[in-house]
């Protein structure tokens, strides 16, 4: 079986309050189809981060994989700029 490429996206934490998850969310521009506004959607993720090392606001890269909870099929890959 071949080693498939799993989805990736950019994001920023907005909640460490679980242990070993992280809520990552992701922010994307839409079109409006008929006024053609541009307007943002954003969408929450529960992530697996067992180190704990990520802090909130910091900008980090998820990765899809197969689901280890309920709710959480992200697994967090690195940082990519973090908060002061």
């Amino acid at each position: 079986m071949k080693n498939a490429q799993h989805r990736r996206l950019r994001g920023t934490v907005v909640s460490t309050g679980m242990q070993k998850t992280i809520v990552v969310r992701i922010d994307r521009q839409v079109s409006h189809p008929k006024y053609k506004k541009m307007y943002t959607v954003s969408k929450r993720y529960k992530v697996d981060e067992p180190n704990g090392t990520v802090r909130l606001g910091n900008l980090v890269e998820i990765e899809e994989c197969r689901p280890l909870s309920k709710t959480k099929c992200w697994r967090y890959v690195r940082t990519v700029a973090e908060t002061v």
